[in-house]
């Protein structure tokens, strides 16, 4: 299963066919079908269909969809070329609206071209290219050292609690929040982890489960409704959570039901951690009242998962995707550049400081 899973390149570039290669991840467990796409529209629907999901898999695959974009469009001069590129950019920005590592890629390609208008098309493209290879490997270098920073919070026999999939799946490699399990694991390290289920779309017991047991992990899946009784067992030393877009006072968006998990920890004492590279954190944002929250189709609660229909035709569905954890309730934001602590504002405008 390892060979199945671990081993294969979540988000990539095939330079021989120009196509974004992905896991089509709405198949797992069942079977791993890999996905070769070239035009934009296939692009942006294996987004919006989480064909690839995560924020940092979400912004390469984006930012490798705008070098492909670029291949196509038919341009003499830079205004030209210019003037294509940005409803494409558009187009793909489109997708989902809460991964801010979405807008963050597209941005950063746009601002490949903005800094050389001098240069022809054709030199254009090649830095496009060389910029959406560099986003994809500073993400495997991001997501290892948030394993290394994360692992200075556990120790080896320790039970973890992981809400949705924040793994390779979610990333270039290794993930974020599940990053120190898998480097932990490098080292002989032992964890117990109870997966949330996570509704709708079950990416914790679909995703989180499939390739934590692959990497040979003591793996528990429980439904979302579990997670309670779980940490009232003692069985629970820590939750490992990622996100989607943190806000510049550390309110954290991330798949829904996150908050109340982190309402649980606090309850019982167990610290809470959010998982992210610092790509992920809108210091635009003062709070977390700002995100955006995508709202998914209400047939994923009512049918996605069942032969028939499961509830009645007449009723209405409320179906948020992510929902937003309140600072107070996180006890540290492990990033690549080391663990942010609270008053978050202080500590996060600190590490962009730092940063620069």
């Amino acid at each position: 299963m390892r060979e199945d899973i671990m081993q294969v390149d979540t988000v990539t570039l095939d330079d021989e066919k120009n196509a974004l290669v992905i896991i089509d991840q709405t198949l797992l467990p069942g079977e791993v079908r890999m996905l070769s796409l070239t035009r934009q529209e296939d692009i942006r629907e294996a987004i919006y269909m989480l064909r690839v999901r995560g924020a940092p898999a979400i912004g390469v695959a984006a930012a490798i969809g705008m070098y492909l974009a670029a291949l196509k469009i038919e341009a003499q001069t830079y205004d030209e070329f210019y003037a294509k590129f940005m409803p494409a950019k558009a187009f793909l920005a489109s997708a989902r609206p809460t991964a801010v590592n979405l807008f963050w890629a597209l941005d950063r390609m746009e601002h490949v071209v903005l800094v050389n208008r001098g240069k022809t098309v054709e030199e254009i493209r090649r830095l496009l290219h060389d910029e959406a290879v560099a986003i994809r490997e500073e993400d495997i270098d991001v997501c290892r050292r948030i394993g290394e920073n994360g692992l200075t919070l556990l120790h080896s026999g320790c039970g973890i609690l992981t809400h949705c999939n924040a793994g390779q799946l979610a990333t270039a490699r290794y993930g974020t929040a599940l990053a120190p399990i898998h480097l932990g694991r490098e080292r002989g390290w032992n964890f117990r982890v109870f997966c949330d289920e996570t509704r709708p779309l079950l990416q914790g017991a679909r995703l989180s489960a499939y390739e934590l047991s692959a990497d040979g992990v003591d793996t528990t899946v429980i439904c979302d409704n579990m997670a309670s009784q779980v940490m009232k067992n003692g069985w629970i030393d820590a939750v490992l959570v990622g996100a989607d877009r943190i806000a510049a006072n550390g309110d954290t968006c991330n798949k829904i039901g996150t908050s109340g998990v982190a309402i649980l920890a606090k309850h019982y004492g167990i610290p809470f951690y959010v998982c992210a590279p610092l790509s992920t954190i809108d210091t635009t944002l003062p709070s977390g009242a700002g995100i955006p929250i995508e709202q998914r189709p209400g047939e994923e609660v009512t049918e996605m998962w069942y032969q028939r229909r499961m509830a009645p035709q007449n009723v209405k569905t409320y179906n948020p995707a992510f929902d937003v954890t309140d600072a107070e309730l996180i006890t540290g934001i492990v990033t690549e550049y080391g663990v942010l602590r609270p008053d978050y504002t202080r500590s996060i405008a600190e590490i962009f400081a730092r940063k620069a």
